[in-house]
């Protein structure tokens, strides 16, 4: 694929698929074969394993758009908002050079709009914007991006270049999201070289996955939240996808009582209100339908803030299950009826 869609000036560099579905990026393997980082061959074979024969036909189709379309069909999910897997590693290394790292994202953006197109009602792009190594070129492929129709970007938590999310460097793309209406979409992706909470300590794939995801989600609520870019931007909309959602009670109950902990303390960030409320106000969280904690979620947020997520395909989900699991969850229509369609409906501005 960016082969064929990177632009000229780039061609000669555009990364390529080797092997265990590794990308070469400038000569930077993604996802990363070594130390905390470690995805490799036994967990390719799992995967393999674990997506078994119904997965197999989409798998052997390079699941392409019709056959995303069918499986669509076959769980019972009327939209979908398009999110990649190679996408979150091809640009998230940390010393890559800016221009190309932002070239990778347009070359992506203008594929995956092109991915669409076989039914744009049905299959909805979302930007590839995680080439935050010159946030100037990010804000002008934002731009460029909600100029195509797209109606939200995504980013990784994880610090580029030394730099969290709140950095004032990151100002301008905030305001430019905000002002565009365009939806920030969270998403972690063991397997990047960039700082990565857990990978840096544990040398396998249980350690590693299971600590990044809803650890940088974490980390990048507090930057977010605590770090006063959500003050700064009430009208910005961001949702933390692919971590689960049973640790978010907990995270905004910290987060809370250490904003009243530190109130008036010199050096410590002063907000206005209670983190869990700017949650309340402008962010969603996905689950995945066979959290055991949902409905206490739901106690804590409202209904008003979690979002159905599929992880099609990946083998964490029970494909073609997951929708019908997610349906008979204990808890009310009207709950349903919202984590289905009424908010992910708003977060992208769908309503």
């Amino acid at each position: 694929m960016w082969e064929a869609w990177i632009e000229p000036a780039f061609k000669a560099r555009a990364p390529r698929v080797v092997k265990e579905a590794r990308i070469n990026v400038d000569g930077h393997l993604v996802p990363r074969p070594d130390g905390g980082n470690q995805v490799g061959a036994g967990m390719q074979a799992s995967f393999k394993a674990k997506v078994g024969e119904y997965l197999a036909k989409y798998h052997e189709a390079g699941y392409s758009a019709e056959a995303q379309l069918r499986a669509m069909d076959e769980a019972g999910i009327e939209i979908s908002f398009v999110y990649p897997t190679q996408g979150l590693y091809t640009a998230s290394i940390d010393d890559l050079d800016p221009a190309f790292a932002i070239a990778i994202c347009r070359a992506y953006n203008n594929w995956v709009l092109e991915y669409c197109k076989a039914d744009p009602r049905r299959l909805r792009p979302v930007a590839m914007l995680t080439a935050l190594h010159d946030p100037a070129l990010a804000v002008k492929e934002a731009t460029r991006a909600a100029g195509l129709g797209m109606r939200g970007v995504f980013i990784r938590p994880n610090p580029v270049r030394g730099r969290n999310l709140d950095d004032p460097i990151y100002e301008p793309l905030w305001t430019e999201c905000e002002r565009l209406g365009l939806a920030v979409g969270v998403h972690e992706g063991v397997g990047a070289r960039l700082p990565t909470a857990g990978a840096d300590r544990y040398p396998h794939f249980l350690g590693s996955h299971s600590t990044s995801h809803p650890f940088e989600q974490m980390l990048a609520m507090l930057a977010l939240i605590g770090g006063g870019v959500l003050e700064r931007h009430p009208r910005l909309r961001v949702a933390f996808l692919e971590s689960g959602c049973g640790w978010l009670p907990y995270w905004l109950w910290r987060l809370d009582e250490h904003r009243e902990k530190t109130e008036g303390v010199t050096g410590e960030p002063q907000l206005p209100m209670k983190p869990s409320d700017y949650f309340r106000r402008q962010c969603w969280i996905s689950c995945e339908p066979d959290e055991p904690y949902i409905r206490e979620v739901l106690g804590f947020i409202g209904e008003d803030r979690l979002l159905f997520a599929s992880d099609y395909p990946h083998p964490d989900h029970k494909w073609p299950d997951t929708v019908e699991d997610a349906r008979a969850l204990p808890i009310a229509d009207r709950a349903k009826k919202k984590i289905f369609r009424d908010n992910p409906s708003a977060l992208y501005g769908l309503s």
